[in-house]
């Protein structure tokens, strides 16, 4: 009889999990139940697959609510029924519309109002009131005790007890950001809100049987089931599976010739046998709406990397879905696809971040909007989060609720209030707070997604699905990833960058040679690659200088070797070690050496992880990749997920494997969790890093324009001026008559755009270069004023960054004249009838400095620019030895000037902190340094600046670092202003 149940994904409102709300009712041995949670049908998956597994039937619902007004209640009589009031939903989300009081009738739905909306002779054939136990008194006041065929039995469940309903007022108090005393009767459920055994509810209705057997009609008449064993993709793209066959049987044979040529027999077996899986598996149709997207974009001229388990994949570089050559890096076949496999490999395919809404809006336009969403996903209360929430909620001032989020283990007992946010916050734990966007998931289906799911309308402007991705792939979807990154707006706008400043033609995608490169090779093996993809970090750079790294094979590795998993295992330490020395190691077993010989014996990759668990421990491929899913995130059956790890321990026992050697090779598969790149993916990120690599080789300046102008990267964007200035750039400040919005390089010289200009407005810094390609240069300041429409406070921005330094007037005298100029603050330009030329004064010697300059560069674009953060020191002292001299004193003790660049923060196994700092000496170069414990407890970081830096030099595989006793922040000299 419960038409009314409210799981966590009621949204700041539910308390009950969906395996509590079916447990509940199997305790009340309830068995039938309708889940209907508040505006979302985010839970229906899991609710219908849980019942299933528990001999309860499901019913689908929804709870229509305009904020904490309830509207109705709609209840799916079928499949049918739960595809309209997903539909119903959906278009009111889509167009931003409130729920509105009546409906156009659903074909295959109830609808339930709430008593006292509704008068009966209102209600349609599939309408009814729900009448609640404390109601029915209310009945005879009303025209429903003659009538009471519309009246069914209205017991919502939104807890299991009364701490559920002290956890409820909580969420209700955060949902409406207001205080829990200021809560009242509109925001909440009632307190009698949760589920008894039947025969207890029933009580209250025993004088009114019409209502009961009303109840037990409507649930009878319902029932919703899905079919979680087929695949529910868009199934053709051509709109015949045969026809689907040939083409792609085409486009792969014509792929083959333009990247194999004619006689290569490996890989013509390779892709027939590909096919031949393919075609057995159903998934031509995905491959070949994966290829149209490719297409669409190339015919854009958008670039793009293939990634993911498909780059596995011959077909799909035979396809140009990827650029990675399955056969040339020996990439491991069953990765890709495995007839046991039931779900098809997935494609990450990355784009620019600028590009990437385009290929999203084509994808919307080509496969329809009622059969393409962008998959959604979950953000649950974690951590420090929930403290921030709650102490809102109980009204503790700013000042305690930060004491609080920062030292939770110790503000706990501080007093009562306190004490009780923390016990609340421990039931809030990992309860779902916001839908949200998955960072790059698309999901094109064959039936329209609503049968499966409402659908949102988030910012981004795409239809996106309530559930995640791990109910998608539950339910048999397989989501294409189009994802953004800056890696690919550095290198295309690099090469464009090229064109127009050196008129050289640029072909990006020509990877083989840039392979083979000596310039490139050289410059990987310094490790300089600061702005190139994925291995511009300290660590990575540090990775690089260890390995001698200076070739395509030996950097696939490193992409997947600096994943925290491998590195935090020690395995990271041990593959440089093998690497340098491949014959003074053992190999756990002779099985390990077969099958990781090419990685000495470490486990780097997923497929490495495949391999050990299949011919080391004897799982089988199927078992295999659920645990490579598990490790990467993609796997949420926490009891599947523990049969094949006791599978693991009990096939290595029965192979008579010493305990010893079981628990060392499983230590290393388990330091992967979460961390473990697929070889593919790796290569594919390899072949980024090279296209970057020549850039940055031969064309540094415009390289590193092009990063810049792309606001991403490890680094903040002073470090990549710095880079430029590094590689011969002479860094300029803003200049009205050269600068664009955006960073612009002419010759050697780069002007720093007005985007980087703090509080200068996007419309004064479009116009400024909008107005000089119209008209030409500026002549001077009062030219300025009357073609650009600015006011004081803007001009006063440009004067103070020296962006009329042309004019060759200082700044001072430019400030006192812009004064002038304005008019009390109105700008006066060229669409004055009549230009009345200012005044023109004779004015007294004003008084200048580089230092004041100095701070104004800081305070407006972030760093000095006309001198360094050296030359603002106070103490002349410049360090006993530079970056480049580490290697010479290795095991001596130095003092070392270094501009903080960033800080890495590690744990350690006592659950201190230890830092890994990176600095600037003062000719622009990087060292590291190492912070233990015991130092950093007396010679903390204290912020951004230059510091003093006492430490011995020691070294790993050749590569410099200091390990620090002590630093100090040096001061500057003070602003001269203040």
């Amino acid at each position: 009889m419960y038409l009314n149940i409210h799981s966590y994904y009621s949204l700041r409102y539910g308390t009950l999990s969906i395996e509590q709300v079916v447990e509940t009712a199997k305790k009340n041995n309830i068995r039938k139940l309708v889940l209907t949670d508040i505006n979302n049908s985010t839970g229906m998956i899991d609710f219908v697959k849980i019942c299933r597994e528990n001999d309860i039937e499901p019913v689908a619902g929804i709870e229509f609510r305009n904020g904490n007004e309830l509207i109705f209640t709609g209840i799916a009589r079928n499949n049918e029924g739960f595809h309209e009031l997903n539909e119903f939903l959906t278009y009111h989300n889509l167009n931003n519309k409130t729920i509105p009081y009546h409906t156009n009738g659903f074909e295959n739905a109830y609808v339930i109002y709430p008593f006292g909306r509704k008068r009966l002779k209102d209600l349609k054939v599939n309408e009814l009131v729900g009448i609640k136990p404390g109601e029915v008194l209310k009945l005879f006041s009303t025209d429903y005790p003659d009538d009471q065929s519309k009246l069914v039995i209205n017991q919502p469940v939104t807890f299991a007890d009364q701490k559920g309903f002290h956890l409820h007022r909580n969420l209700r108090a955060i949902d409406n950001n207001i205080l829990l005393s200021q809560l009242n009767g509109k925001m909440l459920a009632d307190e009698s809100e949760v589920m008894m055994p039947a025969e207890h509810l029933l009580d209250f209705y025993r004088d009114y049987p019409k209502i009961i057997s009303n109840s037990e009609r409507i649930l009878n008449d319902c029932e919703i089931d899905f079919d979680f064993k087929s695949f529910k993709n868009r199934k053709t793209f051509t709109g015949n599976a045969a026809d689907d066959k040939d083409l792609l049987t085409k486009l792969a044979h014509d792929g083959l010739i333009y990247r194999y040529g004619k006689k290569n027999k490996i890989a013509h077996e390779r892709v027939e046998k590909e096919l031949g899986i393919i075609f057995k598996l159903g998934f031509a149709a995905y491959f070949l709406i994966t290829w149209d997207i490719i297409r669409y974009s190339m015919s854009r001229g958008f670039y793009h990397v293939g990634r993911g388990s498909g780059a596995n994949s011959v077909v799909a570089y035979c396809l140009k879905i990827t650029d990675v050559d399955p056969i040339d890096l020996d990439l491991y076949f069953e990765r890709f696809l495995n007839p046991r496999r039931t779900s098809p490999p997935d494609f990450d395919i990355d784009y620019s971040w600028r590009e990437r809404e385009e290929v999203q809006d084509y994808i919307f336009k080509r496969y329809g909007h009622q059969h393409t969403a962008l998959l959604g996903a979950t953000s649950t209360f974690k951590g420090k989060s929930i403290f921030r929430e709650l102490g809102k909620v109980y009204g503790l001032p700013k000042q305690e609720i930060d004491e609080l989020v920062d030292n939770p283990e110790t503000g706990i007992h501080k007093n009562s209030i306190t004490k009780r946010i923390y016990e609340i916050s421990q039931e809030m734990m990992d309860f779902p707070n916001i839908r949200s966007i998955h960072a790059g998931g698309i999901l094109i289906s064959e039936q329209p997604l609503t049968y499966f799911t409402a659908l949102d309308l988030p910012p981004k402007g795409f239809p996106t699905t309530q559930w995640d991705m791990y109910v998608a792939e539950e339910i048999g979807f397989e989501k294409l990833d189009i994802l953004s990154q800056r890696g690919i707006g550095h290198i295309r706008d690099a090469a464009e960058i090229v064109r127009e400043n050196r008129s050289i033609n640029v072909d990006v995608h020509d990877v083989e040679r840039f392979k083979k490169d000596q310039r490139v090779k050289a410059q990987l093996k310094r490790g300089e690659t600061i702005g190139c993809f994925y291995i511009e970090s300290p660590a990575m750079r540090g990775l690089l200088k260890k390995l001698k790294c200076d070739n395509y094979i030996s950097l696939v590795a490193a992409s997947s070797i600096i994943r925290p998993g491998v590195a935090k295992s020690g395995m990271m330490r041990q593959y440089i070690h093998r690497f340098h020395h491949p014959g003074q190691f053992e190999y756990l077993h002779p099985i390990m050496k077969e099958q990781l010989e090419e990685t000495f014996g470490v486990m780097v990759y997923q497929e490495d992880v495949l391999k050990v668990c299949h011919h080391f421990a004897g799982l089988d491929l199927a078992d295999a990749d659920v645990l490579r899913r598990a490790m990467s995130g993609k796997f949420r059956g926490h009891k599947e997920m523990q049969r094949i790890i006791d599978k693991f321990f009990s096939n290595c026992k029965e192979r008579g494997y010493p305990d010893e050697l079981t628990q060392e090779v499983w230590r290393q598969i388990d330091s992967f969790a979460g961390y473990s790149f697929s070889k593919a993916h790796s290569a594919s990120y390899a072949v980024e890093s090279f296209q970057s690599l020549f850039l940055k080789a031969y064309f540094p300046l415009e390289f590193m324009t092009a990063v810049i102008n792309n606001f991403g990267g490890f680094y903040h964007t002073w470090v990549y001026f710095n880079e430029a200035r590094r590689q011969g750039a002479n860094i300029k400040l803003p200049c009205v008559n050269h600068s664009h919005y955006l960073t612009r390089i002419i010759g050697k010289d780069i002007y720093i755009g007005f985007i980087h200009i703090a509080n200068l407005e996007y419309i004064v810094g479009q116009e400024i270069e909008s107005e000089r390609k119209r008209n030409g240069d500026f002549s001077g300041l009062e030219d300025f004023t009357r073609r650009v429409k600015v006011g004081l406070e803007q001009m006063i921005l440009l004067i103070r960054i020296d962006a009329f330094s042309f004019t060759g007037k200082p700044k001072s005298v430019l400030l006192w004249e812009v004064h002038m100029m304005m008019n009390k603050g109105k700008p006066q330009t060229n669409e004055a009838l009549f230009y009345n030329p200012p005044k023109t004064y004779t004015l007294p010697q004003l008084e200048h400095c580089a230092l004041e300059s100095a701070y104004d560069e800081i305070e407006l674009v972030g760093f000095p620019v006309t001198m360094t953060y050296f030359d603002m020191l106070q103490t002349s002292f410049r360090s006993e030895i530079l970056a480049k001299d580490m290697i010479a004193h290795v095991g001596k003790k130095v003092r070392m000037l270094g501009h903080l660049v960033t800080i890495k923060y590690v744990r350690t196994v006592k659950k201190d902190w230890m830092h890994f700092g990176t600095f600037l000496d003062s000719t622009g170069e990087f060292f590291d340094t190492v912070h233990f414990p015991n130092s950093l407890k007396n010679y903390p970081f204290k912020g951004q600046g230059v510091y003093l830096i006492l430490g011995e030099i020691t070294q790993e595989f050749d590569f410099p670092s200091m390990t620090v006793e002590k630093l100090a922040k040096l001061p500057l000299k003070p602003n001269p202003r203040e």
